[in-house]
């Protein structure tokens, strides 16, 4: 199988092989963990589109069981009250479960010339972004952010698959690496030319 463990995490103190070391780049679980708020962000982002959603369900169903429409079939009409209870189900498991999952999987590391980042929950996208090759460095938080202390760092290069989000950083760190990066990437850019 082609996948690394995905807890095969390098030891404190023990510091990671670089590409230049091994002569590739190895696919391992990134050290660093996102910050523990992000799971209240998502928790509520969550929270939020389940409760909306359950709004739009539950005007339907009341819709389809109160309104006199011929078009709705009458056993429909009379159970469309489990269509919103059904949603509830599913939207209180995924809230209970996906943010601590999310966080459990949401990793990143930068080396001395790669930014590497794991995402994904159920399907694992694992990115590889060479640092000398950044267009762009951009430091967001957006209102729900900000309430937790947290920032979105995004890593841009000229090529789509090349770009990479870290979602849930503290934000001072985020931000002071939002910097260095920056900073990282024209040194190393000037020093190719």
């Amino acid at each position: 199988m082609n996948t690394p463990p995905h807890d095969a995490i390098p030891p404190r103190g023990e510091p990671s092989q670089s590409p230049e070391r091994t002569g590739s780049a190895r696919l391992r679980p990134p050290s660093r963990r996102v910050s523990g708020r992000a799971i209240g962000v998502w928790t509520l982002r969550l929270l939020f589109g389940a409760v909306l959603t359950l709004v739009v369900l539950s005007l339907l169903a009341w819709g389809a069981s109160s309104a006199p429409w011929a078009w709705i079939p009458e056993r429909a009409a009379e159970n469309a009250w489990m269509l919103p209870v059904a949603y509830s189900v599913y939207a209180l498991a995924k809230i209970a479960i996906v943010p601590s999952w999310r966080y459990r999987v949401h990793r990143w590391e930068v080396g001395a010339d790669v930014i590497y980042t794991r995402a994904g929950w159920i399907s694992r996208t694992w990115q590889l972004v060479p640092v000398n090759r950044l267009q762009t460095v951009d430091h967001t938080q957006g209102w729900l952010e900000r309430v937790f202390d947290v920032a979105t760092l995004q890593v841009q290069t000229a090529s789509y698959a090349g770009s990479s989000t870290i979602e849930g950083l503290d934000s001072d760190e985020a931000r002071r690496l939002s910097e260095e990066l920056a900073v990282r990437a024209g040194t190393l850019r000037d020093d190719a030319t």
